[in-house]
């Protein structure tokens, strides 16, 4: 088994009243959540999983609308779930930095300090691959203004796997990576292109026919995106479950 549930498909600006970036990926041997925007604990919530049934969290890039909803889920399991096993958090060298930083400014009290269970981190690079909660995980840079960079992710469980692109440019490494997989999850904040860092709804659709994968699915929409009466291309909602058989 292999599933993917959209917790929020939105961009930095809730477009359309959807929640910021989270998709709970699920297989026989764990759950991870790829992305954890500021609402993916009330998106864990609104679909009846347990947020201690989390093993890793992977993020692709550190701009809060990716990695901003990580302080609020470790609060949940110090107050709410009583988390007692290991956590895992994956994403570029400095994350965990990062949310020590964010969890530190919204919460004085020393509560990340004496964390009942042991907090472990997985620094990715470009090239690196590993494995993550019983999932096999590619990571390749892609185009983004992100510090220290932007990482797009090649996902598999067992013969399944995804594409996710995080936040990028429309970038050749695409076409690449997509070749034999069941899922391209792709960004597309706008209809045209409007900036050097984003993917376009036209940049799509000029590329769309070099792509490999069985399934392309667009998020992190932006308005005008959702705006738009018919696509050529699927749309992602919040709540949409994509199960591989």
């Amino acid at each position: 088994m292999f599933r993917v549930r959209v917790l929020g498909s939105g961009d930095a600006f809730n477009a359309g009243g959807a929640l910021h970036s989270a998709y709970l990926l699920e297989h026989d041997g764990g759950k991870i959540l790829l992305e954890c925007g500021p609402s993916t604990l009330a998106g864990l919530k609104r679909n009846g999983v347990p947020p201690d049934e989390i093993d890793a969290v992977l993020v692709s890039h550190l701009h809060g609308d990716h990695f901003g909803g990580v302080p609020f889920l470790l609060l949940d399991y110090l107050f709410c779930s009583y988390r007692d096993r290991p956590f895992v958090i994956a994403g570029p060298p400095s994350t965990r930095a990062r949310i020590t930083s964010l969890y530190a400014n919204l919460y004085k009290e020393e509560h990340f300090q004496r964390m009942p269970f042991e907090l472990r981190e997985r620094a990715v690079s470009p090239g690196d691959s590993f494995e993550l909660a019983g999932l096999r995980v590619e990571a390749f840079r892609v185009p983004h203004e992100a510090e220290p960079f932007c990482l797009g992710y090649r996902i598999s469980a067992g013969r399944h796997s995804m594409l996710f692109s995080g936040d990028s440019a429309w970038s050749e490494e695409f076409v690449h990576r997509s070749q034999s997989t069941d899922l391209f999850l792709c960004e597309c904040c706008s209809m045209k292109p409007e900036t050097d860092f984003h993917t376009s709804y036209d940049d799509i659709l000029a590329n769309r026919d070099k792509l490999g994968c069985k399934r392309l699915v667009l998020t992190h929409l932006g308005t005008d995106v959702r705006a738009a009466k018919k696509l050529e291309v699927e749309r992602a909602f919040d709540d949409m479950v994509i199960e591989f058989d």
